[in-house]
């Protein structure tokens, strides 16, 4: 695939997970989901297409940079009427990027054989 193509499925589930985080409407498809899971499945997702598309990132660097974008959600959030800041919700983002970084690994292991 190209990487074109994977930053633009980085940058589109970014911005689509932006806005779910921080609208205050209440989006019936996302509340039917236990909430740590959806950052679970946010941030493991955008741990493996961040790494699709910014191979030359070091882990460490796309680490920091999503638990940035995670702080940032949550201390928004803060401000939304019908949303509150969240430790839990961080531990769920750091859980995803810590299996996206596993998975990852094992996608690129099985692409590049020993």
């Amino acid at each position: 695939m190209s990487l074109d193509l994977f930053k633009t499925a980085y940058y589109s589930s970014f911005l689509a997970i932006e806005y779910l985080a921080l609208t205050p409407q209440h989006i019936k498809i996302v509340a039917s989901f236990w909430d740590k899971q959806n950052h679970f499945i946010a941030f493991f997702t955008l741990y493996v297409l961040l790494s699709l598309a910014y191979k030359h990132l070091s882990t460490r660097l796309k680490v920091i940079l999503l638990l940035l974008v995670g702080f940032q959600i949550e201390i928004t959030q803060y401000f939304i009427p019908n949303r509150f800041f969240s430790l839990m919700d961080i531990v769920a983002d750091c859980i995803g990027i810590v299996i996206g970084i596993g998975i990852y690994k094992l996608i690129t292991k099985i692409k590049t054989p020993l």
